[in-house]
């Protein structure tokens, strides 16, 4: 079979399964079946597959039809322009907390501006995509990041070491890891915070193949928030901030949950389709 054979009936089998963009979904995994760029197969659409080539697609299309996500048959997800190592340890890094990183790191390099060892940590950090595109985006900074699972920091440390950065990773629940007398410029995390009954409605990629210890939230959605509120401010430099990625639904109760808790929210700034997504907050000294 030729590439483009390949894709138009693969393109209906997982149409039939009802997997979002499915053509897109194909091309991707033709790609990584066939180590190359995405585009260069319209180049050779006439090219023939081998048996074993069209084998490790055929089995690779035949998860994405069971609605695995494309990251974990791939292995990998970008990430601020990075290629990051996923699996089902981990959450896929979604787009918006490309937004998140953006905004974190380029206050840290303005912490550098005034500061000979600016420090950051990442709470939650799970792939560590946060933690290593702040190491690779705002070079001289001290970063550290905690995961209260070992199989996530496993994956973490593995992308730190594919990028070249160096992180300071703590197993342990949010702060229970981290050394005490820490102090940081910033503390940024993306932290579980779907409603738990709110976790059946999700998609089947999330919903049943990704880690739903990185996706519930509680009752409310805010149980992480309540537990960062209260320990953060012990952990934040004088003039630190904290960054958290938001859920849209459950933006405003989190902002006043921050206030209630002596917090100063400075902004809830918005995703690319201008829903309520980050929080940006400094404590009430």
């Amino acid at each position: 079979m030729t590439i483009l054979e390949v894709i138009q009936r693969s393109t209906e089998f997982l149409a039939k399964k009802e997997v979002p963009s499915p053509r897109l979904q194909v091309e991707h995994l033709l790609a990584h079946a066939l180590q190359m760029p995405r585009m260069k197969l319209y180049l050779n659409f006439e090219r023939e597959l081998t048996p074993p080539q069209l084998e490790t697609l055929r089995a690779m299309v035949r998860r994405r039809g069971r609605r695995e996500p494309l990251q974990h048959i791939t292995g990998s997800a970008a990430f601020c322009g990075l290629e990051i190592c996923v699996n089902k340890n981990v959450l896929a890094p979604r787009p918006e907390t490309e937004l998140l990183a953006e905004r974190a790191w380029k206050f840290l390099r303005d912490c550098a501006a005034r500061s000979a060892a600016p420090a950051g940590l990442d709470l939650g950090t799970g792939s560590g995509c946060l933690a290593v595109a702040l190491a690779v985006h705002a070079p001289g900074t001290a970063i550290h990041a905690s995961d209260a699972c070992g199989d996530a920091l496993a994956v973490a440390r593995q992308n730190a070491a594919r990028h070249g950065v160096r992180v300071e990773f703590y197993q342990g629940d949010l702060f229970a890891a981290v050394p005490p007398a820490a102090r940081f410029h910033l503390i940024v995390s993306n932290p579980p915070y779907i409603p738990t009954e709110r976790i059946q409605e999700l998609e089947p990629e999330v919903r049943d193949y990704e880690p739903r210890r990185a996706l519930d939230g509680g009752a409310d959605g805010l149980d992480f928030y309540r537990r960062i509120a209260a320990e953060a401010g012990g952990f934040l430099e004088p003039e630190g901030r904290l960054m958290l990625e938001l859920d849209e639904d459950g933006a405003g109760a989190a902002a006043e949950l921050f206030r209630r808790q002596n917090w100063v929210v400075e902004a809830i700034e918005p995703d690319y389709s201008q829903k309520p997504r980050i929080l940006v907050a400094r404590a009430n000294l």
